[in-house]
């Protein structure tokens, strides 16, 4: 524009040109963008759960479909015509809505989201919709529509889908300034979780993922913004030497999970041999191991460092009537059934008129047949008086819904009054049509559109019964090979100060004062990681904690370097020195605990000239014996005397000691090692990690000391004897029992021979000594199982048996401690009885003796859980009787308790 001379801002002539500002931009463009990305390519809508891709995707396979499969290039090319975008975009979409199998029957190579594969090209793939999509994502006649972006066809504004699927298959995407992640659930949950709202019932929803795994869903907070998901692989430890992961945390990659492994091992954070990759149908990694290293450490370490174990971030963003909203799973559930209830009754008042005008053409044409209407039409000459004879002749013969009835009156009752269309309807029967016409089937058929129509009347006067039994015949009909895949727990943390390898070497030269791992030439002390603390005590009687580097000055004239732990309360020290003010010799036995690293602490009184003269680290609390040998100008007349440890009480760091002696002190021997002052260690375990635990959470087991061991029975017949260890993984899924080994422990089962399939009952005392070895106490033949197996001392079994085929069942309790004496381990037992057996279950009724003393002593009256619970993984299903679902959903509710109820902390 040229500016105007007389405002005097401008030059005359001078060209200015229009400024659009950053804010204008903001308001008019970059908002519409934003609005754009958020609505119509990267957040699903909650009505049917799907992208517009996706939405179109689907709708161009409706379009072609003929039963048969077609080319993915095809799909493509027919999207094209709704989706204004590459068809790139529109594949990819594609795959993805394959890989999930619901709602696409694949044929080709799709991929493979556990090995990270991508599909073939969609040129050689081919895909049509699941008879599931058929059946509940389409109908025309409830469907909104709207015109696609170019005007020249008609696309779904969203699809009647009458199921959560948003929840069953799960969605991503990340728009601007806003971005969706919902978790994928399982499908029979799903069906069970709409029939309980339907139900007014309560009901929770957690995630199942296709790639199985475990999963700890404490902090999943139903899916909303803030919770976390911690996902770990299965790991199964087939020997000393051996692990094998068998399913991997959803997102992740068999490929990415190995280069994992791989750079951990690299960096010397796990040590491992070798990692092959043996996926087929099913995910198999083996883990091989070097000689000497624990594989349960190792487990651990696989969690610690690797991808073993991710953590996802739920965001349940959707749209709701044009706008992103925050909704958590159960509300969008909520909001789905109330969708599919509604759209089912639209159906039945759809079928309900459909069947109406049936009903109505059928009994005009019944009419007009059977009573010769047609034949006085023959003489009319004009279409006006041809529908005016049928009128005339029809309205002899039927009466309209309303109309007051007169006695005698037989004719039939139409359902509204006849139109011209009914008339022109008439008219077009043909003559073939009429001479073959049948008034009995014609009246059945007619029979059969009321018998109908009254059920359509009744699934709308009882809509919920209706929707309840939708959702059931879902699950029937599509449940099938949809179990859950992800198991729920609740994990451990794992520290990585406790898992890493010891990949380092621990130097001190104690005269210089320098501890690290860089001084090779200087003395050895311990393996360690680069992830450990490292103590130092010099002669002085100071110590510091520091984190280990490669070489770190600490203090000259050093007594003792070793790993420090802090969280270690065993550690116990026993220290003599003598004073420097006062020429006293003082003895302490002390913890060290609560320390600020790099921090320089005296273990003495702290005068000058102060010099340690006896140092030992116990790594059990362990108490010394000491000989002490007094100087020779000592006036004392004995000058050689015993010093016992274990008088003294177990301090802090800081406590002065007490006196040895006041003479001056030539030398201390060590005569002998005492035993742990503070005694064996309480341990418990937690039923729902899977561990042993000094912490008190969990069963408690009892007190453990040096020589004390774990006995555990598996569910295939087989025993095994383990240490105490907290880092003890143990096989949760097939532990029968899990107690303390007593010296009068006596195992009592109940098995089934497999050849002769005869019930046998044996006792026996744990006879074997080598640690984490399987031991099988019943018969080895094929299809021996294992029905039940107690160490109480009084166990009883209640048998349902039946004594001929003619005879009725009966119920017998059996002791079996008095059916039976205590035999060897590899006994065979004794026959139950020659009668057929239907079930058999372990009746307890209190726990072991030694246990229950022990908890009585510690002041517990009964075990968490009541005294049944001191053996609470004792379990004994009957011989011919499967899982219910309701014992599964009870096995699950433990899960979903908050974690202070769970003893965890």
């Amino acid at each position: 524009m040229v500016a105007e001379e007389e405002e005097g801002k401008f030059a005359p002539g001078e060209v200015i040109h229009d400024i659009a500002t950053v804010r204008g931009m903001y308001q008019n463009w970059f908002l519409d963008y934003a609005s754009y990305v958020i609505l119509e390519r990267a957040v699903p809508a909650v009505e049917d759960g799907l992208k517009p891709v996706q939405r179109r995707i689907l709708h161009a396979m409706k379009e072609m479909d003929d039963g048969r499969f077609n080319k993915v290039a095809n799909v493509i090319g027919q999207t094209m015509q709704y989706h204004p975008h590459g068809d790139a975009s529109i594949g990819d979409a594609m795959v993805n809505l394959g890989q999930k199998d619901l709602l696409i029957e694949t044929q080709g190579n799709w991929g493979d989201v556990r090995t990270g594969d991508s599909a073939a090209a969609p040129r050689y793939i081919e895909a049509r919709l699941s008879k599931f999509a058929l059946e509940v994502v389409f109908n025309p006649d409830i469907t909104e529509w709207q015109m696609s972006y170019d005007g020249r066809k008609r696309e779904p504004t969203t699809l009647p889908v009458k199921f959560p699927l948003l929840l069953a298959q799960g969605v991503e995407g990340i728009a601007v300034g806003l971005s969706t992640k919902i978790m994928p659930h399982n499908f029979r949950e799903l069906c069970q979780a709409s029939v309980a709202v339907l139900r007014n019932r309560e009901f929770q929803l957690f995630p199942d993922f296709p790639t199985g795994g475990l999963a700890d869903i404490s902090n999943y907070q139903n899916g909303q913004r803030g919770g976390r998901i911690r996902l770990r692989a299965t790991i199964e430890k087939v020997d000393k030497t051996l692990l094998v992961i068998r399913d991997i945390p959803y997102g992740t990659t068999t490929t990415a999970l190995m280069e994992s492994i791989v750079k951990a091992s690299e960096a010397n954070k796990i040590k491992i041999k070798k990692v092959v990759d043996n996926t087929a149908a099913e995910v198999e990694i083996q883990v091989q191991l070097p000689p000497g290293i624990s594989p349960d450490l190792t487990i651990d370490a696989l969690y610690a460092f690797t991808d073993c174990e991710i953590s996802l971030s739920p965001n349940t963003c959707v749209i709701i009537d044009d706008k992103p909203r925050f909704v958590g799973v159960e509300e969008m559930l909520r909001l789905s059934t109330g969708k599919t209830v509604r759209l089912l009754e639209r159906e039945l008042e759809i079928r309900q008129q459909e069947l109406q005008e049936k009903w109505h053409s059928a009994s005009l044409e019944k009419i007009f047949i059977e009573n010769r209407i047609y034949r006085k039409i023959e003489e009319c000459e004009t279409w006006e008086q041809i529908l005016e004879t049928i009128d005339a002749g029809l309205k002899k013969f039927v009466r309209v819904e309303g109309e007051k009835l007169k006695a005698n009156d037989t004719r039939i009752v139409l359902r509204r009054p006849v139109s011209e269309d009914d008339l022109t309807r008439l008219t077009e029967i043909r003559i073939k049509r009429i001479s073959k016409y049948d008034g009995f089937k014609a009246e059945e058929y007619i029979q059969r559109l009321d018998a109908e129509l009254a059920e359509v009347a009744d699934h709308l006067a009882n809509l919920t019964r209706y929707a309840i039994a939708y959702f059931e015949n879902l699950l029937k009909k599509y449940g099938a090979g949809r179990e859950r895949k992800t198991q729920l727990r609740t994990f451990d943390v794992v520290t990585a100060q406790k898992v890493a390898v010891a990949n380092q070497k621990l130097y001190v030269n104690r005269q210089d004062g320098f501890v690290g791992y860089g001084l090779k030439k200087d003395e050895f002390v311990c393996d360690c990681s680069d992830l450990d603390d490292i103590i130092a005590i010099k002669r002085d009687g100071t110590f510091m904690v520091t984190k280990i580097a490669e070489k770190t000055f600490v203090g000259k004239d050093i007594l003792h370097a070793g790993v420090y732990n802090k969280n270690d309360d065993r550690l116990v020290y026993n220290m003599v020195y003598v004073d420097g003010a006062s020429g006293i010799s003082f003895a302490k036995r002390f913890l060290v605990t609560g320390i600020t690293r790099d921090k320089t602490y005296d273990l003495t009184k702290g005068t000058k000239g102060t010099k340690t003269l006896y140092l030992t680290a116990n790594p059990n609390s362990e108490s010394e014996i000491v000989a002490i040998q007094l100087s020779d100008k000592a006036p004392a007349r004995v000058k050689q005397f015993d010093f016992d440890f274990a008088e003294l009480a177990i301090k802090g760091k800081g406590s002065m000691g007490n006196i040895v002696t006041k003479q001056p002190i030539k030398k201390i021997i060590r005569k002998s090692l005492g035993d742990s002052t503070l005694g064996g260690r309480e341990v418990f375990f937690e039923p729902v990690v899977g561990r042993l635990n000094h912490n008190g959470h969990g069963r408690y087991l009892g007190t453990f000391d040096t020589e004390h061991l774990v006995l555990v029975v598996y569910k295939d017949g087989s025993y095994e004897l383990v240490a105490p260890d907290p880092a003890k993984h143990f096989d949760l899924p097939n532990m029968l029992l899990l107690r303390k080994l007593e010296p009068d422990t006596v195992v009592s089962a109940v098995y089934v021979e497999g050849e002769t399939k005869v019930h046998y009952i044996k006792r026996f005392h744990i006879e074997t000594t080598t640690l984490d070895k399987r031991f099988t106490f019943i018969s080895e033949s094929k299809g021996s199982k294992l029905l039940a197996a107690t160490a109480f001392a009084e166990p009883e079994v209640e048998v349902k048996l039946q004594r001929d085929k003619k005879a009725e069942k009966e119920t017998e309790k059996i002791r079996l401690d008095q059916f039976i004496e205590v035999k060897g381990w590899k006994a065979m037992g004794n026959k139950l009885n020659y009668f057929k057996i239907h079930s058999l279950a372990l009746l307890t009724d209190e726990g072991p003796e030694p246990q229950r003393r022990e908890a009585k002593k510690r002041g517990v009256a009964k075990p968490e859980g009541g005294e049944a619970a001191t053996e609470a993984l004792e379990v004994s299903p009957p011989s011919d009787v499967e899982v219910t679902d309701e014992e599964v959903a009870q096995s699950q509710a433990l899960l979903r308790r908050p974690k202070a109820q769970l003893g965890l902390f």
